[in-house]
C-alpha cells in the first residue's frame, strides 16, 4: 500500500511536470503574443489613473460607457507620445547632424592644455609635435556620431516597420480592454490557477496592478523632471542653445531609466555633445575648455543629486513600499543576471515577487525577516 501511494505520488509529480514544460514550450512559442500582452498591461497601468479621473465627469448625472472613456484615454497616451516624440527626436537628430557635418573645430588653446599635449608627446613621439588631445577626441566623436552610421540604423528600422506597426496596433488594440475592464488581466491570470487559491490569486493582482500602476506614473514623472531641470541647467547656466539643451536633455533623462549606468552614460554624452557643440557650433560660454567641462559636468550631476534624493525616493518609497537597500540589492542582482535589460525590469519584478511573498509566504520566517512590517505593507497595498 505504501509503495502504491509512493507511486502515485511521483505519477502526480511527473505530470505536474509535463503540464508546466508544455505551458512553458506554448510560452515560448508564442512568445511574441505574451510581450504583447505585457507591454499592453504597462500601458494600461498608466491608463487606469486616467480612465479613474475621466469616470468623474459626469453630464446629466451620468458618466459616459467604459469603452468610450477607454478609447479617450488610449488617444490622450498616444497623443503624448507623438507629441513626445515629434517635437524631441529631430531636436536631438539636428544635434547629430551639426555634430557630424563639423568639418573644422577651432578649439582655443591654454596653458594647461598644451603641457598635457607636450606631455603625451614626451611619453608617445609617434604622436607627433602638432598632437592635440581635444581635437583628437572631438574627431572620434565625430567618427561615432557620423550621418553615415545613423542613416543604417534608419535603414534597418525602416525594413522592419511592417512588424513595428503590426506590434503597436497589437499593443493597443489589447490595452483598449485592459484598460476598459481593470479586472480583465486578473480574470485571466485567475482561469489557470486552481479554485481554491483563486481569490488570494485575484487580490494579489490587484496590489501589484496598484503598485506597478503607480511605479510606472512616478518614473514618467522622474524622466520628466530630469530632463526639465538638465534642460535649464544646460540653458540658463552653460548657455547653450535651447534647442541644442533639449536634446542633450531629452538623451540624459531617457538614459536616466536604467539605474546606476544610465545616469553615468547620460553625463558623459552629455559633456562631450556640449563640448563638440562649443568649439562646432560655437554655442556655450565663453571660458575655457576644462571650466565649460567642468560646469557642465556639475550641472548635470547637481541634477542627478537632485534625482537621487528626492525623485527617487518618492517613487520607490512611496509607490512599490520598498526601501533604499532592498532597491540596491535587487538591482545589483538584477544587473548581475541579465545586464542592462535586468536593470530596467528588475524593478517591476521584484515588486510582484514581494507582493507574492507577502500574500501566500507571510508565515514563513525568511519572508517576516525581510519584509518585518508585512501587516502594514498588506494594509497599504490595498489603500
Amino acid at each position: 500500500m505504501e509503495e502504491q501511494r509512493n507511486i502515485d505520488k511521483l505519477a502526480g509529480w511527473v505530470l505536474k511536470i509535463g503540464v508546466l514544460a508544455v505551458i512553458a514550450a506554448l510560452c515560448w512559442y508564442f512568445r511574441s503574443v505574451l510581450v504583447y500582452m505585457i507591454l499592453a498591461f504597462v500601458v494600461s497601468l498608466v491608463g487606469q489613473p486616467i480612465m479613474r479621473l475621466l469616470r468623474r465627469i459626469r453630464i446629466k448625472g451620468k458618466s459616459l460607457p467604459d469603452g468610450l472613456l477607454a478609447v479617450i484615454t488610449l488617444i490622450l497616451i498616444l497623443i503624448g507620445a507623438v507629441l513626445f516624440i515629434t517635437q524631441i527626436i529631430p531636436v536631438v537628430a539636428g544635434i547629430v547632424r551639426d555634430a557630424s557635418a563639423m568639418n573644422s573645430i577651432d578649439v582655443p588653446y591654454n596653458s594647461l592644455i598644451d603641457r598635457f599635449n607636450d606631455w603625451v608627446y614626451g611619453l608617445f613621439p609617434s604622436v607627433g609635435r602638432d598632437f592635440d588631445i581635444v581635437t583628437a577626441v572631438l574627431d572620434r566623436i565625430r567618427e561615432v556620431i557620423n550621418l553615415s552610421n545613423v542613416s543604417s540604423v534608419i535603414g534597418s528600422v525602416a525594413s522592419a516597420a511592417a512588424s513595428v506597426a503590426v506590434g503597436l496596433f497589437s499593443v493597443v488594440f489589447i490595452s483598449f480592454f485592459f484598460i476598459k475592464d481593470e479586472s480583465l488581466f486578473g480574470k485571466i491570470v485567475c482561469a489557470l490557477v486552481p479554485d481554491r487559491i483563486e481569490s488570494s490569486v485575484n487580490s494579489t493582482i490587484s496590489d501589484i496592478t496598484h503598485l506597478l500602476s503607480r511605479y510606472f506614473i512616478g518614473l514618467i514623472i522622474e524622466v520628466v523632471g530630469v530632463i526639465l531641470l538638465d534642460f535649464l541647467g544646460l540653458w540658463l547656466i552653460a548657455r547653450i542653445g535651447p534647442d541644442y539643451a533639449i536634446g542633450i536633455a531629452f538623451i540624459a533623462g531617457l538614459l536616466n531609466i536604467i539605474p546606476y549606468v544610465g545616469p553615468l552614460l547620460g553625463e558623459v554624452i552629455g559633456v562631450l555633445l556640449c563640448l563638440v557643440l562649443k568649439y562646432g557650433a560655437g554655442v556655450g560660454l565663453n571660458v575655457p575648455v576644462w571650466a565649460f567641462v567642468l560646469i557642465v559636468l556639475a550641472i548635470m550631476l547637481a541634477v542627478q543629486l537632485i534625482d537621487n534624493f528626492v525623485y527617487q525616493p518618492l517613487i520607490y518609497s512611496t509607490s512599490i513600499k520598498a526601501t533604499p537597500l532592498e532597491i540596491f540589492i535587487v538591482l545589483l542582482m538584477a544587473g548581475v543576471m541579465g545586464g542592462t535589460v535586468g536593470l530596467l525590469v528588475g524593478i517591476p519584478v521584484y515588486t510582484v515577487v514581494r507582493v507574492i511573498a507577502i500574500r501566500f509566504f507571510s508565515d514563513k520566517k525568511v519572508v517576516r525577516r525581510l519584509i518585518p512590517d508585512i501587516d502594514q505593507e498588506n494594509t497599504d497595498t490595498l489603500i
